[in-house]
């Protein structure tokens, strides 16, 4: 079984995948906040206790890692834990397959690289790949599976906490859609402003880039992420939800290094 796993600096996400290639089938995910003071044997601990008896039937683990603090003790943690386990680690020197068609390849963090070949994986076409996280990446991606580029917008949960810190009558409130756009009390507006606006940037985002994409193919457009069911149902221009987008990208990229 393939244990692949995604540090991200809000959350880490682990799935496990049994067979390969096209009988492949994600067998179970999790998501754990993101510690970045966690140490190796704490990863460790944390990884048998949710594997459970599946623990020792992990035959290939494929990471990556924004928190350069988490992917040195993953390091430490794979080398003790897991020496035997054939291990990809996305970054320099790994085939991904994926044509870099910006102007400094160095830049794209490995979780955009891994979401360009998953998308690239289910979809023929251009993609547009909108991934809900700390910060809201707009990625794009030829239907030749180049990655062209993107944007980037501060994510959900920063803005929802700046918001709070910064304005002395506002409160964090649950985000959920309130009874109408137009808020008849201090949560209903925050709630209405917090999911419609991010909606709305989302889609004015994606309308702009369609309009600078060459030729008039088909672009599909998907969403991924830890905060993505807040916004798919207001979006107008997502067309597919993928949360295991990451995970399946991962996977791709251990099969395409351990043969």
């Amino acid at each position: 079984m393939l244990l692949a796993v995604d540090v991200g600096n809000t959350n880490i996400g682990l799935g496990l995948f049994s067979g390969r290639g096209e009988q492949a089938r994600l067998e179970h995910d999790w998501r754990l906040r993101t510690d970045a003071t966690a140490t190796g044997d704490e990863l460790a601990l944390t990884l048998r206790g949710l594997l459970g008896a599946d623990a020792d039937a992990i035959t290939g683990i494929s990471v990556l890692s924004t928190v350069p603090s988490i992917l040195r003790e993953l390091r430490d943690m794979l080398t003790r834990y897991y020496g035997g386990v054939p291990t990809v680690i996305v970054g320099p020197g790994v085939r991904t397959g994926v044509p870099l068609l910006v102007d400094n390849p160095k830049e794209v963090g490995p979780d955009r690289l891994v979401n360009t070949l998953a998308a690239h994986h289910l979809h023929s076409t251009a993609c547009v790949v909108v991934d809900f996280g700390t910060t809201t990446n707009v990625d794009v991606i030829s239907a030749k599976g180049e990655f062209l580029g993107g944007a980037f917008a501060p994510g959900i949960e920063i803005s929802v906490d700046a918001l709070a810190a910064r304005a002395a009558t506002l409160r964090k409130v649950e985000l959920v859609p309130p009874r109408s756009v137009i808020g008849k009390n201090t949560v209903e507006c925050l709630q209405s402003g917090i999911l419609y606006g991010f909606a709305g940037q989302v889609d004015g985002l994606v309308r702009r880039i369609l309009r600078d994409l060459p030729g008039d193919e088909p672009v599909t457009v998907i969403a991924t992420g830890g905060l993505a069911p807040l916004v798919v149902d207001e979006s107008e221009t997502i067309t597919e939800h993928v949360p295991e987008l990451t995970l399946l990208g991962l996977r791709l990229v251990h099969e395409r290094n351990v043969r």
